[in-house]
Protein backbone atom coordinates (compact mmCIF):
# COMPACT_ATOMS: atom_id res chain seq x y z
CA UNK A 1 0.00 0.00 0.00
CA UNK A 2 0.99 3.58 -0.51
CA UNK A 3 0.64 6.03 2.13
CA UNK A 4 1.58 9.74 3.11
CA UNK A 5 2.28 10.16 6.54
CA UNK A 6 1.87 13.59 8.37
CA UNK A 7 3.82 13.44 11.69
CA UNK A 8 5.12 15.59 14.16
CA UNK A 9 9.14 15.04 14.04
CA UNK A 10 8.71 14.42 18.28
CA UNK A 11 8.27 10.50 16.93
CA UNK A 12 11.04 10.96 14.14
CA UNK A 13 13.61 7.89 15.51
CA UNK A 14 10.52 5.85 16.16
CA UNK A 15 8.88 6.52 12.78
CA UNK A 16 11.92 6.05 10.70
CA UNK A 17 12.22 2.25 12.68
CA UNK A 18 8.82 1.40 11.86
CA UNK A 19 9.69 2.41 8.53
CA UNK A 20 12.45 0.26 8.09
CA UNK A 21 10.31 -3.07 9.36
CA UNK A 22 7.09 -1.95 7.08
CA UNK A 23 6.47 -3.39 4.11
CA UNK A 24 4.13 -0.30 3.18
CA UNK A 25 5.28 2.48 0.78
CA UNK A 26 4.65 5.48 2.35
CA UNK A 27 5.87 9.47 2.73
CA UNK A 28 6.63 11.44 5.30
CA UNK A 29 6.54 14.89 5.66
CA UNK A 30 7.16 15.77 9.23
CA UNK A 31 5.96 19.00 10.98
CA UNK A 32 7.87 21.36 13.75
CA UNK A 33 7.65 19.85 17.00
CA UNK A 34 7.03 22.74 18.64
CA UNK A 35 3.79 23.63 16.48
CA UNK A 36 1.29 22.32 19.14
CA UNK A 37 1.86 25.58 21.03
CA UNK A 38 0.17 27.21 18.02
CA UNK A 39 -3.07 24.51 17.52
CA UNK A 40 -4.41 26.59 15.34
CA UNK A 41 -1.20 27.19 13.10
CA UNK A 42 -0.56 23.13 13.64
CA UNK A 43 -4.37 22.68 12.01
CA UNK A 44 -3.72 25.02 9.24
CA UNK A 45 -0.38 23.21 8.57
CA UNK A 46 -1.37 19.80 8.50
CA UNK A 47 -4.86 20.66 6.45
CA UNK A 48 -2.13 22.52 3.84
CA UNK A 49 -0.56 19.16 3.34
CA UNK A 50 -4.03 17.02 3.50
CA UNK A 51 -5.35 19.51 0.51
CA UNK A 52 -1.96 18.74 -1.02
CA UNK A 53 -2.04 14.89 -1.18
CA UNK A 54 -2.89 13.51 -4.67
CA UNK A 55 -6.10 10.70 -4.30
CA UNK A 56 -4.37 9.44 -7.61
CA UNK A 57 -1.05 8.39 -5.41
CA UNK A 58 -2.30 7.49 -2.10
CA UNK A 59 -4.97 5.57 -0.76
CA UNK A 60 -4.64 6.97 3.16
CA UNK A 61 -3.34 9.76 4.85
CA UNK A 62 -1.69 8.74 8.03
CA UNK A 63 -1.90 11.28 11.12
CA UNK A 64 0.94 10.89 13.83
CA UNK A 65 -0.80 13.74 16.19
CA UNK A 66 -3.20 12.92 18.93
CA UNK A 67 -5.75 15.93 19.81
CA UNK A 68 -2.80 17.94 20.72
CA UNK A 69 -4.50 20.90 21.94
CA UNK A 70 -7.58 20.63 19.06
CA UNK A 71 -4.87 21.08 16.83
CA UNK A 72 -6.38 18.08 15.13
CA UNK A 73 -10.15 19.13 15.37
CA UNK A 74 -11.82 20.81 12.34
CA UNK A 75 -9.30 19.12 9.91
CA UNK A 76 -10.92 17.71 6.93
CA UNK A 77 -10.51 15.25 4.52
CA UNK A 78 -10.72 15.51 0.38
CA UNK A 79 -11.06 12.40 -1.55
CA UNK A 80 -8.35 10.46 0.69
CA UNK A 81 -9.64 9.10 3.79
CA UNK A 82 -6.92 9.48 6.73
CA UNK A 83 -6.44 7.50 9.92
CA UNK A 84 -5.23 8.66 13.20
CA UNK A 85 -5.02 7.32 16.46
CA UNK A 86 -7.43 7.90 19.23
CA UNK A 87 -4.95 10.07 21.96
CA UNK A 88 -5.06 12.95 23.29
CA UNK A 89 -1.61 13.96 22.79
CA UNK A 90 1.59 12.87 22.03
CA UNK A 91 2.17 10.95 25.36
CA UNK A 92 -0.42 8.60 24.81
CA UNK A 93 1.31 7.34 21.48
CA UNK A 94 4.94 7.49 23.48
CA UNK A 95 3.76 5.07 25.42
CA UNK A 96 1.54 2.84 23.29
CA UNK A 97 -1.97 2.63 24.49
CA UNK A 98 -4.57 4.88 26.00
CA UNK A 99 -4.49 2.40 29.18
CA UNK A 100 -0.81 2.92 29.84
CA UNK A 101 -1.16 6.35 29.87
CA UNK A 102 -3.93 6.27 32.65
CA UNK A 103 -1.81 3.42 34.40
CA UNK A 104 1.18 6.37 34.22
CA UNK A 105 -0.63 9.66 34.49
CA UNK A 106 -4.30 9.92 35.42
CA UNK A 107 -3.35 9.92 39.11
CA UNK A 108 -0.59 12.54 38.69
CA UNK A 109 -1.56 14.95 35.93
CA UNK A 110 0.72 18.06 37.00
CA UNK A 111 3.71 16.10 36.47
CA UNK A 112 5.86 17.13 33.99
CA UNK A 113 7.29 14.59 31.28
CA UNK A 114 9.73 14.55 28.44
CA UNK A 115 11.08 11.90 25.77
CA UNK A 116 14.21 11.71 23.74
CA UNK A 117 12.31 13.37 20.62
CA UNK A 118 11.84 16.33 22.83
CA UNK A 119 15.94 16.20 23.78
CA UNK A 120 16.95 15.82 20.63
CA UNK A 121 18.86 18.92 19.04
CA UNK A 122 19.56 20.02 22.45
CA UNK A 123 16.21 21.64 23.68
CA UNK A 124 15.93 19.57 26.96
CA UNK A 125 12.28 20.61 26.62
CA UNK A 126 9.72 19.15 29.07
CA UNK A 127 5.62 18.59 28.76
CA UNK A 128 3.52 19.41 31.45
CA UNK A 129 0.66 16.19 32.02
CA UNK A 130 -2.17 18.21 32.28
CA UNK A 131 -5.22 16.35 31.80
CA UNK A 132 -7.09 18.98 32.23
CA UNK A 133 -5.90 20.79 28.78
CA UNK A 134 -6.09 16.86 27.48
CA UNK A 135 -9.88 16.68 27.86
CA UNK A 136 -10.48 20.75 26.21
CA UNK A 137 -10.83 21.84 29.66
CA UNK A 138 -8.25 23.85 30.10
CA UNK A 139 -10.42 27.10 31.50
CA UNK A 140 -10.55 29.47 34.72
CA UNK A 141 -13.23 28.53 37.61
CA UNK A 142 -15.34 31.31 36.33
CA UNK A 143 -15.19 29.77 32.86
CA UNK A 144 -16.05 25.92 34.28
CA UNK A 145 -18.87 27.78 36.61
CA UNK A 146 -20.22 29.35 33.68
CA UNK A 147 -20.28 26.30 31.45
CA UNK A 148 -20.90 23.50 33.38
CA UNK A 149 -22.53 25.20 36.73
CA UNK A 150 -20.72 25.88 40.19
CA UNK A 151 -21.15 22.78 41.91
CA UNK A 152 -19.43 20.73 39.01
CA UNK A 153 -16.78 23.58 38.52
CA UNK A 154 -15.47 22.88 41.65
CA UNK A 155 -15.56 19.03 41.70
CA UNK A 156 -13.54 19.07 38.20
CA UNK A 157 -10.98 21.26 39.60
CA UNK A 158 -10.67 18.85 42.51
CA UNK A 159 -10.38 16.15 40.94
CA UNK A 160 -7.39 17.68 38.77
CA UNK A 161 -5.68 18.82 41.14
CA UNK A 162 -2.59 16.85 42.48
CA UNK A 163 -2.54 15.04 45.67
CA UNK A 164 0.28 13.87 45.98
CA UNK A 165 4.13 15.26 45.19
CA UNK A 166 3.01 14.38 41.50
CA UNK A 167 4.64 18.18 40.47
CA UNK A 168 7.70 17.65 41.81
CA UNK A 169 8.18 14.83 39.73
CA UNK A 170 10.16 14.37 36.04
CA UNK A 171 8.98 11.64 34.26
CA UNK A 172 11.23 10.61 31.38
CA UNK A 173 9.61 8.18 28.67
CA UNK A 174 12.57 5.61 26.91
CA UNK A 175 11.41 4.44 23.65
CA UNK A 176 13.99 2.11 22.06
CA UNK A 177 15.31 4.30 19.73
CA UNK A 178 16.95 6.31 23.05
CA UNK A 179 17.90 3.70 25.06
CA UNK A 180 21.55 3.60 23.24
CA UNK A 181 21.82 7.85 23.76
CA UNK A 182 22.50 9.55 26.44
CA UNK A 183 19.10 11.99 26.64
CA UNK A 184 17.81 9.77 30.20
CA UNK A 185 21.44 10.82 31.81
CA UNK A 186 20.50 13.91 31.02
CA UNK A 187 16.95 14.60 31.75
CA UNK A 188 18.12 12.54 35.39
CA UNK A 189 20.73 15.36 35.77
CA UNK A 190 18.77 18.25 35.16
CA UNK A 191 16.20 16.73 37.17
CA UNK A 192 18.49 16.02 40.45
CA UNK A 193 19.37 19.98 40.39
CA UNK A 194 16.52 20.89 40.50
CA UNK A 195 15.59 19.00 43.55
CA UNK A 196 13.01 17.16 41.76
CA UNK A 197 12.08 13.54 41.66
CA UNK A 198 13.21 11.62 38.63
CA UNK A 199 11.63 8.01 37.36
CA UNK A 200 12.15 6.47 34.05
CA UNK A 201 9.03 4.62 32.38
CA UNK A 202 9.28 2.19 29.15
CA UNK A 203 8.01 3.72 26.20
CA UNK A 204 6.29 1.50 23.60
CA UNK A 205 6.27 2.04 19.20
CA UNK A 206 3.05 -0.21 18.69
CA UNK A 207 0.73 2.41 17.97
CA UNK A 208 3.29 3.88 15.47
CA UNK A 209 4.05 0.65 14.31
CA UNK A 210 0.20 -0.02 13.56
CA UNK A 211 -0.38 3.04 11.77
CA UNK A 212 2.14 2.52 9.32
CA UNK A 213 0.97 -1.15 8.66
CA UNK A 214 -2.10 -0.46 8.22
CA UNK A 215 -3.19 -2.05 11.39
CA UNK A 216 -6.49 0.42 12.47
CA UNK A 217 -8.61 -1.03 14.56
CA UNK A 218 -11.26 1.15 15.58
CA UNK A 219 -10.49 0.97 19.18
CA UNK A 220 -7.40 2.49 18.65
CA UNK A 221 -8.04 4.89 15.92
CA UNK A 222 -9.89 6.80 13.80
CA UNK A 223 -10.51 6.39 10.44
CA UNK A 224 -12.35 9.51 8.74
CA UNK A 225 -13.77 8.87 5.60
CA UNK A 226 -13.93 11.21 2.43
CA UNK A 227 -15.36 14.54 2.92
CA UNK A 228 -15.59 14.36 6.70
CA UNK A 229 -14.37 16.29 9.69
CA UNK A 230 -12.62 15.63 12.71
CA UNK A 231 -14.37 16.78 15.83
CA UNK A 232 -13.22 16.17 19.64
CA UNK A 233 -15.31 13.89 22.02
CA UNK A 234 -12.70 14.86 25.15
CA UNK A 235 -13.54 11.69 27.04
CA UNK A 236 -10.95 8.51 27.99
CA UNK A 237 -12.03 6.18 24.79
CA UNK A 238 -13.50 7.67 22.03
CA UNK A 239 -11.05 10.90 22.20
CA UNK A 240 -12.94 12.05 19.01
CA UNK A 241 -15.19 11.27 16.10
CA UNK A 242 -15.41 11.86 12.39
CA UNK A 243 -18.55 13.74 11.07
CA UNK A 244 -19.81 14.69 7.75
CA UNK A 245 -17.84 18.18 6.66
CA UNK A 246 -21.48 19.30 5.16
CA UNK A 247 -22.98 19.43 8.64
CA UNK A 248 -20.42 22.27 9.58
CA UNK A 249 -21.46 23.94 6.60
Amino acid sequence: MRYKLICCDVFCREVYEALLKSSNNIFVVFTMKMSHENPAGLRETIQREIDNTDPDLFSHILLGYGLCGNAVVGLRTGRVPFVIPRAHDCCTILLGSKQAYREHFSHRPSCRWTSGGYMQYGDNYMRNSEVHKFLGIDMSFEELAEKYGEENARYIIETLSPKDDSDKLVVYIETPPYQKLDTKKTVEDEARKEGRIFECIPGNTRLIEMLVNGQWNEDEFLIVPPYHIIEGVYDDEIIMKAIPAESRL
